[in-house]
């Protein structure tokens, strides 16, 4: 298949529903996971990090499903949601990802993003992923609300800059 076609292709299909969650710890530090590489994987080869995401499942409520989400990713319940992003952001992906990524039925994803409060501790904490479930990630650390961006796959950086411009404040220490 050609460049053009999958472009075409592309313009086709729709944008994934998901869901996306800065957890912020104590100090105002920002859990993201190092991806496990999978193929067929939307992020494809490299050693990125991110922030927990996931799916929407349909008529699903967004605030449960980005509790739910941080659950499976991370294992972690004590948390408190504190923001929700204004709008719903979109990212597309790059073309040799397009019929790939999620079955080749989306051309990215649409997300909406929320600030949840880790009010537990880093024992909690377990990227194993619950029954059923394969586990996203093969590291995980906290990092500075600065370095998110450096962090994600390219294609998803304008997402990562819109969340840290609107949810980045959130990240702040507990007094």
């Amino acid at each position: 298949m050609s460049t053009k076609e999958t472009a075409t292709d592309a313009r086709t299909l729709g944008y994934r529903p998901c869901v996306g969650i800065m957890l912020i710890n104590r100090q105002g530090l920002v859990w993201v996971g190092q991806r496990a590489d999978s193929p067929g994987e939307a992020e494809g080869k490299g050693d990125w990090w991110q922030m927990p995401q996931g799916g929407l499942d349909a008529g699903e409520d967004p605030r449960a499903a980005a509790m739910r989400e941080l659950y499976e990713e991370t294992s972690v319940r004590s948390a408190t949601l504190i923001g929700e992003s204004s709008e719903w952001l979109n990212y597309d992906l790059p073309p040799e990802l397009i019929g790939v990524a999620w079955g080749g039925k989306y051309r990215g994803q649409k997300q909406k993003w929320f600030a949840a409060r880790f009010t537990g501790s880093d024992s909690e904490i377990d990227i194993s992923a619950p029954p059923g479930h394969q586990p996203e990630f093969i590291h995980w650390k906290w990092a500075s609300v600065g370095e998110l961006v450096g962090l994600i796959v390219p294609f998803k950086r304008a997402v990562y800059e819109s969340v840290v411009a609107e949810l980045g404040p959130l990240a702040t220490p507990m007094d």
